[in-house]
């Protein structure tokens, strides 16, 4: 369990009972706001108080989607995640939070073993990005001289350094890591290991993603795969080519957000990369190759 501060946002006292008290059991310190005027008067004294923020869309004052867009556009709050929470399953607006950065949606209520995995598996990925976060700027005055390389990268340690590499390069790094990092992965995963989008969100419900992903890097089927990319600098920015040895995949069905998928536990990780860290991204080869360009600043 990581420990973590987690604010629930609703002015559902029951809903808010029962979160609180799933969370607490599962080790977690939480607070409670009931509303979003009284959640962002808090977030704005002191941003760093919390970790985490359950947040309700329909409240009255300041609605889950208003205080969503003053967080983000905060420099202070922006990186902190958020679960929206929602009783409906209204697909304009569950669209519109996960454009505007929300993490994740969850129905209310909804079950212990659901929440408790969803927070779990946001706080990781946090975790993850803060560590590639904590690390963007030490080498950035030597690789922004950067005109042209190739490299390989078959683990998940790999993709961290590789990722950070990429992002200094770009000239764009706070923007950039994490995009980096999402379609490295997935050439890893759904690329080269042919881990299946439904494979990986049972694993992701059971623990054991990480694991898998381990374990199939060391099976003799997978053990020469790697993930070729290619870096150059243009005159319109950096271009990075990153081509996995799988069979591709129907890319297209992941370029935006979808209404199908908005309740499950993966499946953001290109939409996300394509409208936050990346200019113009674009597939080819049926999926095996991903062009991801960041123009010039």
């Amino acid at each position: 369990m990581i420990a973590a501060k987690i604010l629930i946002v609703d002015d559902d006292d029951f809903i808010c009972e029962i979160t609180r008290a799933v969370l607490e059991d599962a080790g977690y310190t939480v607070d409670v706001a009931e509303d979003g005027l009284v959640a962002w008067e808090r977030l704005s004294l002191n941003p760093k108080e919390f970790d985490l923020i359950l947040l309700d869309k329909n409240m009255p004052r300041m609605d889950g989607i208003s205080l969503l867009k003053k967080i983000k556009a905060d420099e202070r709050l922006k990186a902190l995640p958020i679960i929206m929470l929602t009783g409906s399953s209204g697909q304009e607006d569950i669209l519109e939070g996960l454009a505007l950065g929300a993490s994740y949606y969850l129905t209310k209520p909804s079950s212990e073993d659901v929440l408790k995995r969803v927070v779990h598996n946001v706080l990781s990925e946090v975790r993850r990005l803060n560590e590639l976060q904590s690390q963007v700027g030490q080498n950035s005055n030597y690789l922004r001289l950067l005109t042209r390389a190739e490299f390989c990268c078959r683990t998940l340690s790999e993709v961290k350094d590789l990722a950070l590499v990429l992002a200094e390069a770009s000239g764009s790094p706070d923007r950039t890591v994490k995009g980096y990092s999402e379609l490295l992965i997935n050439a890893i995963e759904h690329g080269n290991l042919e881990i299946s989008y439904e494979e990986k969100g049972h694993l992701l419900s059971e623990g054991r993603w990480e694991a898998e992903v381990k374990s199939r890097l060391l099976h003799p089927y997978y053990l020469d795969r790697v993930v070729m990319v290619s870096y150059e600098k243009t005159d319109e920015g950096s271009v990075v080519t990153i081509a996995d040895e799988g069979g591709g995949f129907n890319w297209e069905e992941y370029m935006d957000f979808s209404h199908e998928r908005v309740f499950d536990l993966n499946g953001r990780g290109i939409a996300m990369s394509r409208s936050l860290s990346f200019d113009r991204m674009e597939y080819q080869n049926n999926g095996s190759t991903v062009i991801a360009t960041v123009f010039k600043v």
